[in-house]
């Protein structure tokens, strides 16, 4: 097996980490949203004692999710299709690019709602390059879009952005002068985006979890751009990982209250979408027409891209059972330094696992070093998953196919060889 080289997976990850480091711009982005998001997570656990109980029921709906995650994708498909919906599964990031292009073709107008899904499948630069143009809608990856950036958080994208870099980028696209004011900068975003839902050709959302007995798709969010998103445009596309679904709406149900008090820290989210199939009526003689007021069209691509591989192994199985919460990124003092940079295309100790699984091991070999496995990713967990267990085995396992820092590789050498880490040779004292 060749070498891995050091200046493809070491250096550039070195380099961005040190950046990340040296910039306090970012730090106090971050600094200000743990402060925050602590605070309104600690108040809405308090005000809600019973998710403690249903928590740990979620964590076992998940557990048997994960382990006939092969049948709950064939009884989607078959609801999905019963609903009048087009399902789709799709292996990988090819066969994913395949079926978006046949659907959206070229030259569309497209809005999206906030998915770290597509952003696992780079959906935006491949939608672009056949001549589509597309505008996030949430609000932090609509600030990460104009700033050519990719997004840092699983909830907040833009945690690393401040009010006043925000300000400067609003500026920017509106040709004057933007306040830094919170709710200003709301406002513009609102006021520019309002136009591009009611003009788009084609809608783009996520799902948090799926119900597969019925084909249900459950969007949880608090802006309100993700109901625009999937209800006013003709065309919804909706592209959501196998691990998100569930056997029934009543399991759904669950995730959906433990979910946003550990996501945002509010008591429930403000805006809830159940959508199964496209929009209907029947209020003509009974008789039932598709594409009423809502999309004419609801297409479904359940993602693979590694998951499967990952339900496989009995040490990374757990990954699956991640709701994309983010809190453990808030509450780790690792990525409150280095932010995004911890991670690739998913973030903190658990984004590690997950990019290894999506986009190869080699684009995590250079971050894993950067986790300490202090273990308080699992103790604020609302699933418990032991994060660190998975990081150390991960590191083993690059390790072994040469992902090993020079100082470590001395380290181990000196081990191995004198039984000290320090060089120091055996029967000198």
């Amino acid at each position: 097996m060749a070498k891995p080289n050091k200046k493809e997976w070491l250096e550039p990850k070195r380099k961005e980490i040190m950046e990340w480091m040296s910039d306090e711009r970012r730090r106090t982005g971050i600094g200000r949203a743990v402060n925050a998001y602590t605070s309104a997570k600690e108040n809405a656990l308090k005000r809600l004692p019973e998710l403690e109980e249903m928590r740990k029921e979620v964590r076992a709906i998940k557990e048997r999710s994960i382990a006939e995650m092969d049948e709950l994708t064939k009884i989607t498909m078959d609801s999905v299709t019963e609903v009048k919906g087009i399902p789709y599964l799709a292996k990988d990031m090819c066969q994913a690019h395949s079926i978006f292009s046949s659907i959206v073709g070229e030259g569309k107008l497209i809005v999206k709602s906030k998915s770290l899904t597509s952003e696992e499948i780079l959906l935006n630069e491949m939608l672009e390059e056949n001549g589509n143009k597309i505008f996030e809608t949430d609000l932090g990856e609509f600030i990460i879009q104009l700033r050519h950036e990719k997004p840092t958080h699983v909830i907040n994208p833009s945690v690393h952005v401040p009010r006043e870099e925000v300000a400067l980028t609003f500026s920017k696209l509106l040709g004057h002068k933007v306040d830094p004011d919170i709710p200003g900068l709301v406002n513009v975003a609102r006021e520019y985006l309002r136009e591009k839902f009611c003009n788009a050709n084609i809608g783009i959302s996520g799902a948090n979890v799926v119900a597969a007995k019925t084909g249900t798709l459950f969007i949880i969010e608090n802006e309100g751009n993700a109901r625009f998103v999937s209800n006013a445009p003709p065309v919804h596309i909706c592209l959501t990982g196998i691990e998100k679904l569930v056997p029934s709406l009543a399991d759904a149900f669950k995730v959906v209250q433990v979910l946003p008090p550990y996501a945002t820290g509010v008591l429930m989210a403000a805006y809830v979408s159940l959508i199964t199939g496209p929009s209907k009526t029947a209020d003509i003689e009974k008789t039932i027409v598709y594409g009423a007021h809502g999309p004419k069209e609801l297409h479904v691509i359940l993602l693979d891209n590694g998951r499967s591989a990952m339900a496989k192994d009995p040490i990374f199985r757990e990954a699956l059972y991640c709701l994309r919460c983010g809190g453990c990124m808030y509450e780790c003092p690792v990525y409150q330094v280095i932010g995004g940079s911890f991670g690739n295309n998913y973030f903190g100790g658990i984004g590690i696992i997950w990019s290894a699984f999506t986009r190869g091991e080699a684009t995590v070999a250079a971050a894993i070093d950067a986790c300490t496995k202090c273990g308080r990713c699992k103790e604020v967990c609302p699933l418990e998953i032991d994060t660190p267990k998975m990081v150390e085995h991960l590191k083993q396992k690059l390790a072994k196919k040469g992902y090993i820092q020079s100082q470590h590789k001395k380290i181990r050498e000196s081990i191995n060889k004198n039984g000290n880490p320090f060089g120091i040779k055996k029967g000198i004292k």
